[in-house]
């Protein structure tokens, strides 16, 4: 690719130390800058207590508006070689606009996770079902997948959700590139001088509470597991971090009970080596799971559910156990935390784990030799892709009238307050 300039447009401003979303987005950023490109971050959104500090990073960050035309003046200044749109609800917004800009940027979709098959299992749960199957062509589906066919290229995150898409939706694996979380495997003197199992205690889990699948997973924990662990082990505690805790949540705080809201920590690594074991009985969701990728980082083993695991690839041999009936959850919960020898044996199988499906130089060279494929064959690749051209032609038509009716709207409500 000649243009070496990269625009990434935030759907909010990256909280790497609050969510996986947000460590995700820094990665690709930092790859991209390792690679030599000329970043600019922008996003529509606030930044908030938690927004990552780019001031020591080489990028440019800014500030835009929705439905304005300004965006595209941005984009006129800008040139950017290549355009990444951070989740399909900014590729929504803004793509027609890069389309209509920047015709000869590449135009590349990080979906983070595949936002339908969430919904689709939290509608499932919701009703008491497991077959959320019966959900999959929801409303989201058909704007998500939409998204994917006008991209040229999205990254997915999970093995799964690359397969679903392949065979479920007949997407071409000429429009998909598979990219886990690109992590430092830790070495193995690394992981010695963690602290042993004797040093450790009770049990945590971690994640950002705005996220509907962890809230869920911390009442489930309330309601069912919990309980059966605390009747088992009565001295253990279980200690709940992470941002946006809301109010309902922080009720359930009860020191006598061992289960303790602990909130956002700045450090995330000392709550995972200070712990014995990190549960997350995930009931929905997608993609993969941050928390626990960090506990076999931090050479702490996990319980956790079908959902939790999927996407990581060879989890016959899990740093702990797979578990989706509540007793069984709780009753392996309680066999992990006593019993040493069992212990060690999952810490080492997520080393493996790791260094066996994490290889982050590997991936990173693959990413690089793909996307140079694609800037050097760019318009055969879109020929290739009628249906994508067809989505743009039609969506992207009824969503730049409906942004250009707001922006006219907004330019008269202006002129009538002054």
């Amino acid at each position: 690719m000649l243009n070496n300039k990269i625009l990434i447009i935030g759907l909010i401003w990256p909280e790497p130390d609050a969510t996986a979303a947000g460590s995700r987005m820094i990665q690709l950023i930092h790859f991209f800058i390792k690679q030599g490109h000329k970043l600019s971050f922008a996003s529509a959104a606030s930044t908030g207590d938690l927004s990552f500090d780019f001031s020591a990073l080489p990028v440019t960050c800014l500030n835009i508006e929705l439905n304005s035309a300004s965006f595209d003046e941005e984009l006129k200044s800008l040139d950017p070689g290549m355009v990444i749109f951070d989740r399909f609800l900014t590729e929504e917004q803004y793509g027609w606009r890069v389309q209509q800009t920047c015709p000869d940027a590449i135009r590349i979709l990080d979906t983070e996770d595949l936002h339908f098959l969430r919904k689709a299992r939290e509608m499932a749960v919701k009703k008491g079902v497991d077959r959320w199957m019966e959900f999959i062509q929801n409303d989201t589906t058909k704007r998500e997948i939409a998204s994917i066919f006008r991209s040229d290229l999205s990254l997915i995150i999970s093995k799964y959700e690359f397969k679903l898409l392949q065979e479920e939706f007949k997407i071409d694996t000429s429009l998909l590139f598979y990219l886990p979380f690109l992590i430092d495997i830790p070495e193995e003197k690394t992981l010695a001088d963690l602290p042993a199992f004797d040093q450790r205690q009770h049990f945590m889990t971690i994640g950002n509470f705005k996220h509907q699948p962890n809230l869920d997973a911390i009442k489930y924990l309330h309601s069912h597991i919990w309980p059966i662990i605390r009747k088992e082990l009565p001295q253990a505690e279980l200690n709940i971090y992470g941002a946006y805790a809301p109010e309902a949540l922080e009720q359930l705080h009860n020191p006598a009970t061992g289960f303790l809201i602990k909130g956002w920590i700045a450090d995330k690594k000392e709550a995972f080596i200070q712990s014995r074991i990190c549960l997350a009985p995930l009931r929905f969701g997608a993609g993969q799971k941050g928390k626990l990728l960090d506990s076999m980082v931090y050479g702490t083993p996990s319980v956790t559910t079908t959902i939790g695991a999927e996407g990581m690839l060879n989890t016959s041999n899990w740093n702990g156990f797979i578990e989706n009936e509540k007793e069984a959850f709780a009753l392996k919960a309680v066999q992990l935390y006593q019993d040493q020898v069992l212990w060690n044996k999952a810490q080492k199988n997520g080393y493996v784990l790791l260094q066996k499906n994490y290889d982050k130089k590997a991936y990173e060279s693959t990413l690089v030799k793909r996307l140079e494929s694609l800037g050097k064959d760019l318009d055969q690749h879109r020929k290739s892709n009628f249906t994508g051209a067809m989505l743009s032609h039609h969506l992207h038509q009824s969503t730049k009238f409906l942004s250009k009716w707001i922006e006219t709207k907004n330019l008269l409500n202006d002129k009538i307050v002054e």
